[in-house]
């Protein structure tokens, strides 16, 4: 058995932080701003739009993919700063509509979540489509990547040559066989047991509940077997580390959750976007695998270093 990265306890859920949010508004009514200086140098002169301000979710995934938005504005001429970990969704979505930050990197299935709670869409092209009609006035996005960072089910391969399994249907026939690692939520979320079984007519025996966004204590129960399957982020890279199986999910019990921008069109230029949308077509979830890798597991690199390297390996950056 590899050694398992070690994984900080992250991710885009939607959850709240009243508290984090109530102080923020406060200072903004004091005339302060809850949000941090400006972190990563950019290169002198002001771009057509002005200055692009890119902001960062509270967890490393986010502030790697907000540095390579910087990289990739600044090689392309603009001038563009960080204000990384601003904190949940709730609060840097305010800060891109009040022009606190003009762009972050965000998830497509969680924000169309957020934006409206009665979303149906699942599909990469039915979320995107639907976010377009769903963003308040002032707010956009650019293009998706491939990159998703999204819940999965997850076995080892020796419970999947097993019982050869290779999709969420295939485990439908030994559901009834196997415990879930899944945050204690999963029991009850629309993609978690209702979706499963709804979707797949598979349900569990049971649940295992664990709230480490399906790090080290959930990779220890799926590798000693005290759970047959496993509720882990596709991005994880204890995923690969450990030789695990991604069950295909082809009835999109999970919403798609593709990495893209969201910004505040008031100083959005076309060669921003262009800039941006580079990056989307070329970043891939294995990239943010390895990045996670980078910045999470030995090498403990920052995220503007990581973001610096991965910016420069493709080219993005001479």
């Amino acid at each position: 058995m590899k050694n398992p990265v070690p994984m900080t306890l992250t991710r885009r859920g939607l959850g709240g932080l009243a508290a984090g949010l109530g102080v923020a508004l406060a200072l903004s009514a004091c005339g302060g701003s809850p949000l941090a200086s400006p972190s990563t140098s950019a290169p002198s002169g002001s771009a057509a739009g002005g200055s692009l301000v890119v902001g960062s979710a509270d967890f490393p995934e986010s502030q790697v993919i907000a540095e390579i938005y910087v990289g990739a504005l600044n090689a392309a001429g603009l001038t563009a700063t960080s204000k990384p970990n601003i904190g949940s969704r709730e609060i840097y979505f305010k800060a891109v509509q009040d022009g606190s930050v003009d762009l972050v990197p965000d998830y497509s299935g969680n924000l169309l979540s957020y934006v409206d709670t009665e979303a149906s869409e699942v599909s990469a092209e039915d979320v995107y489509k639907a976010l377009s009609g769903k963003l308040p006035d002032g707010l956009a996005v650019a293009e998706a990547s491939k990159a998703e960072d999204k819940d999965a089910m997850v076995v080892t391969k020796a419970t999947a040559e097993k019982y050869k399994l290779k999709s969420i249907e295939d485990l439908a026939k030994v559901c009834k066989d196997f415990t879930m690692a899944a945050p204690a939520t999963f029991e009850t979320r629309s993609y978690g047991f209702p979706g499963l079984k709804k979707n797949y007519n598979c349900e569990l025996k049971g649940l295992q509940p664990f709230n480490d966004g399906g790090g080290n204590l959930t990779l220890q129960a799926l590798l000693e077997d005290k759970v047959q399957v496993a509720d882990i982020y596709t991005t994880t890279p204890s995923i690969v580390d450990n030789d695990l199986v991604v069950l295909e999910d082809p009835k999109n019990n999970f919403k798609a959750q593709q990495v893209l921008p969201l910004y505040n069109k008031a100083k959005m230029t076309d060669k921003a976007k262009e800039a941006l949308n580079n990056v989307s077509k070329t970043l891939t979830t294995d990239d943010l695998i390895n990045l996670n890798r980078a910045v999470s597991g030995d090498q403990k690199q920052s995220p503007k270093d990581a973001a610096a390297a991965w910016l420069k390996d493709k080219g993005i950056v001479k």
